[in-house]
């Protein structure tokens, strides 16, 4: 199976480890991700402003690289997702934008919003299949009580994102059972971390990061495993005193391939 492949700015620099383990572990599982040429920052947040095109338009572009390419693209970083997601969403539903978008996009050709977007998560369940990751699996975690947590990006808004059921999800716990490990539900696994509001009011994001910890050690959890490298930042940051680690990390340890990361 061959992927255009999406990492974003973030996984070039401070989460570089989610990005170095997914494409490990996407080649222990028969996968190639193929990162796209010349991509720029995905825009950061999605933007509801009707008027607001010039942020969208990178990643308007990553879509139309991978359609030119005719394969599926796959995401990692959680908020790279959501915007890449959501305006491929825009381009299929409102004329209006999609109208804007291809006047900006006249030199490099039209883009109609064909491209179908995995986060690489959905990519596991969907394309290889949990049961086809479980037979490929060298170190079972067996033993390890981990609390998936989701934030808000991976799941919301939900007629969007499609990913799972935004408020009782199961994907990440789905891929915790596979690797042979315990996935433990806490109820705020689905809830912000505070991380778009740190700079506004440090004290509520610290509050919010610290109940999300505090909620899935009451439940057992030995660590907790993030998409995102805003969320796992945050709870870091603001004092959890379980690891946070990356699902993509605890996937390498599963197949075999978390040799030294430190190249």
């Amino acid at each position: 199976m061959k992927f255009s492949y999406f990492p974003g700015c973030t996984l070039k620099n401070k989460a570089k480890d989610l990005d170095r383990y997914a494409l490990r572990c996407a080649e222990a599982l028969g996968v190639t991700l193929e990162e796209i040429e010349n991509w720029q920052c995905c825009g950061g947040v999605f933007t509801t402003a009707k008027d607001e095109i010039a942020t969208k338009l990178s990643s308007v572009r990553i879509l139309k690289a991978a359609k030119d390419k005719e394969q599926p693209l796959v995401t990692v970083c959680s908020a790279c997702h959501n915007v890449v997601k959501q305006t491929n969403h825009a381009i299929l539903t409102d004329k209006e934008f999609s109208d804007k978008v291809n006047r900006y996009m006249a030199d490099d050709g039209r883009y109609d919003g064909s491209t179908e977007v995995y986060h690489y998560l959905e990519m596991l369940r969907d394309l290889v299949g949990f049961d086809a990751l479980r037979e490929k699996v060298k170190s079972p975690l067996s033993g390890k009580k981990i609390a998936a947590y989701y934030g808000c990006l991976l799941l919301r808004p939900g007629s969007v994102m499609k990913m799972d059921d935004p408020e009782n999800p199961s994907i990440m716990e789905d891929m915790i059972r596979a690797i042979g490990a315990e996935p433990v539900i806490f109820a705020n696994r689905n809830e912000c971390c505070g991380g778009y509001v740190v700079m506004e009011s440090p004290s509520l994001a610290e509050k919010k990061s610290g109940d999300i910890v505090r909620n899935a050690k009451v439940q057992g959890a030995d660590m907790i495993v993030t998409a995102c490298p805003l969320c796992r930042y945050n709870l870091m940051k603001n004092g959890a005193d379980i690891p946070v680690i990356y699902f993509t990390e605890l996937l390498a340890e599963a197949l075999g391939v978390k040799e030294d990361t430190n190249e």
